[in-house]
């Protein structure tokens, strides 16, 4: 059943009579602090469970439960779905750094993928038939297509990749051993806050760490200015994490709609901008006016990736409204809250 998107298509509008009870895994994070605000403020009822090892407990509504622990605590996921009334779960607890996955490979599979597997088993045992799987746009690696469609080849470059393409394929071989409905969201870089309260706290996304480096006084970094694109640098799909949030609320919504099968989804604009193009709009924001540096390239950064962001369109008639300038405004404002250094700028 297509369901509106984006603030103009309300993706908050009650289609369903009964609201779902959703476990949000990695609830108190960046992104999922998100999700939970678009669906709880939608009428959707959420409980967190979130072990706070990126996560910030006071993003969360007072009225949302947390649970601290881990996804891979097999008892405690039974007594949470057990307890709460849990019939749809949105999976966001993961490690998302590509080059720390490089030097941690093992670490990245046994919490991205074995984990998982965890969670799964208590899913099906407990008799859930939604599930939502947070992936990403690393599963494509480096695609010789000027956009990037579902149907492209998942060929990724880095460890993290890899759990995500192994995470989708855990997802959908449950969703069809026990008659789930599953979807996988592929992420493209994620930008802004809905609120300074939830702006991103760490410095592993380029905005932030544009950011930090201007609050200290130093010139932003850009790495690699001799990639095959426009200007050298490379080319990002840059979604709003607002919009994002209304996404999963928009898919969450349509598999609580349907019966079994997957869905697998972009998230993204399908417009590229470069590192050079978004650091011009970074001091635009800030006032800064140091010229970026150029180091060396980082191992796992692809040439360039953008969505195509048909098929969501098609499927649930969602897409993104938010530009790259909300999205570096919305999160400079949630910096300078969290950085007091930043304020004299």
């Amino acid at each position: 059943m297509p369901v509106g998107g984006g603030r103009g298509g309300g993706p908050g509008a009650g289609l369903y009579s009964e609201a779902m009870t959703w476990l949000i895994t990695g609830g108190a994070g960046y992104i999922g602090a998100h999700v939970v605000r678009s669906m709880t403020a939608a009428g959707e009822r959420a409980v967190v469970l979130d072990d706070l090892s990126t996560g910030v407990a006071e993003r969360l509504p007072g009225e949302v439960p947390l649970v601290r622990g881990s996804i891979a605590d097999r008892g405690l996921v039974d007594r949470v779905l057990a307890e709460h009334a849990v019939t749809g779960v949105v999976h966001l607890a993961a490690k998302k750094q590509v080059g720390e996955s490089v030097e941690r490979p093992l670490a990245y599979y046994r919490d991205n993928v074995a984990a998982l597997a965890t969670l799964l088993d208590a899913v099906v045992a407990g008799g859930v038939r939604s599930f939502l799987f947070s992936s990403s746009a690393a599963v494509y690696g480096t695609p010789d297509t000027a956009r990037i469609a579902e149907d492209t080849a998942t060929a990724p470059i880095s460890p993290y990749g890899e759990t995500k393409v192994a995470g989708e394929w855990l997802v959908r071989a449950a969703g069809r051993a026990h008659g789930l409905a599953t979807a996988c969201l592929r992420y493209f870089n994620v930008a802004g806050a809905a609120a300074p309260a939830l702006a991103d706290t760490g410095v592993f996304n380029i905005i932030p760490m544009f950011f930090d480096r201007i609050t200290r006084g130093e010139a932003p970094r850009i790495f690699g200015d001799d990639y095959p694109t426009p200007d050298g640098t490379c080319v990002r799909d840059y979604i709003h994490v607002a919009d994002l949030a209304d996404a999963h609320l928009a898919v969450a919504r349509s598999l609580a709609g349907r019966g079994p099968g997957d869905l697998t989804v972009n998230i993204g604009r399908g417009e590229g901008v470069s590192v050079r193009e978004l650091a011009r709009v970074v001091a635009e924001v800030t006032g800064d006016t140091a010229e970026p540096v150029v180091e060396g390239r980082r191992p796992g950064d692809a040439p360039a990736s953008v969505a195509s962001v048909d098929l969501i369109a098609s499927e649930l008639g969602w897409t993104a409204s938010r530009g790259v300038r909300e999205m570096v405004e919305s999160a400079w404002e949630g910096w300078r809250l969290q950085h007091p250094r930043a304020l004299a700028l």
